[in-house]
């Protein structure tokens, strides 16, 4: 008898193997249960610059908050928010990072993308219009005519510099707007290819001390002080499919930005490892902020100077394009 049972035991226990493995079905699934969290994808390809941005995902990283998740981060080095958009519907990237402005502009008309996390909010100091110390440009009016480097056109970049042309009694036509990625700004700027540029950390800290470039502008000032700048963005289709992916995702990023914002030191950490800045430089640049959480009242701050400058062809409501975490 007690043969006959030990044989029914592994007779059930075959099939129950077998049914599992049946069940497997598409190459997700099974690493879904590797993962237990059900996830319906555990490795992800998510797109940020390097800069400090995007410091948040490299401590969650670094800190095992993804893998508690049951979720493995790819980081992709991009060339820029709006850049990535394209990257993000092909499936290339499943999230990336993107300012608010080129996020909502591509919504606007008709892109299907949401915001699923915040990541950066401006401080001052963090976004500056910078020219060389001998430059004859000594006021924002002085502008007039000269061509201004961005990293991306009609981006946060271009509104921030055409908020601070308006106070000086100046629009965005009577400059030259011109995209180059923020690496290589200052040569293009020294080399006579443009007369300011609008320049992020650490960049404005190295071009000051290798250069000797001088701020002219703070563009985080009046309308523009404490505006949100990026955050994670993915395409609507994407969010639906894998909600379970995008939760985790949100869980391991905001407890990652609440550490970044409550300890500087974890930012000076890990900088260097994504990015040129070394620890001595990530010990002193200026930081913003790092939001824990979407919040569409401050993000409707961003939709609305866009339409007051004519970024928008009428009024949105940010609250369509953002999917909060679960509970939040």
């Amino acid at each position: 008898m007690r043969r006959i049972l030990r044989c029914h035991a592994v007779a059930l226990g075959v099939a129950a193997a077998l049914t599992l493995a049946g069940c497997g079905g598409s190459g997700d699934a099974p690493d879904a249960a590797a993962g237990g969290k059900g996830l319906e994808k555990t490795t992800i390809k998510v797109g940020g610059l390097p800069i400090p941005d995007v410091a948040p995902l490299h401590i969650a990283i670094a800190k095992g908050y993804f893998k508690d998740e049951g979720l493995t981060v790819e980081p992709v080095i991009i060339t820029g928010g709006a850049a990535a958009i394209p990257q993000v519907k092909s499936g290339a990237l499943d999230i990336s990072q993107s300012n608010y402005v080129s996020s909502f502009l591509a919504a606007s008309k008709g892109e299907k993308l949401k915001m699923v996390a915040d990541m950066y909010q401006a401080a001052p100091n963090t976004f500056n219009v910078m020219v060389p110390k001998d430059s004859p440009i000594k006021t924002v009016a002085d502008l007039k005519g000269k061509t201004v480097l961005v990293n991306n056109l009609k981006n946060i970049a271009q509104l921030a510099v055409t908020t601070q042309l308006k106070v000086a009694g100046l629009s965005d036509t009577d400059v030259k707007f011109v995209e180059k990625p923020f690496p290589d700004m200052a040569n293009a700027i020294n080399s006579g290819q443009a007369d300011a540029g609008w320049l992020t950390e650490p960049f404005i800290t190295s071009t000051q001390t290798q250069f000797g470039f001088r701020k002219l502008v703070d563009t985080m000032t009046g309308q523009m002080e404490d505006f949100p700048i990026a955050g994670w963005m993915a395409t609507d289709e994407w969010a639906q499919k894998n909600p379970k992916t995008l939760a985790a995702f949100q869980r391991a990023i905001s407890k990652a930005q609440a550490l970044a914002s409550n300890d500087r030191k974890e930012v000076e950490k890990v900088l260097p490892t994504y990015t040129k800045i070394d620890a001595q430089v990530a010990s002193v640049i200026t930081l913003g902020s790092y939001p824990s959480e979407l919040n569409e009242n401050r993000l409707q701050k961003v939709a609305d100077v866009m339409l007051e400058y004519k970024y928008l062809d009428s009024p949105i409501a940010v609250k369509n394009y953002i999917v909060t975490a679960a509970g939040g």
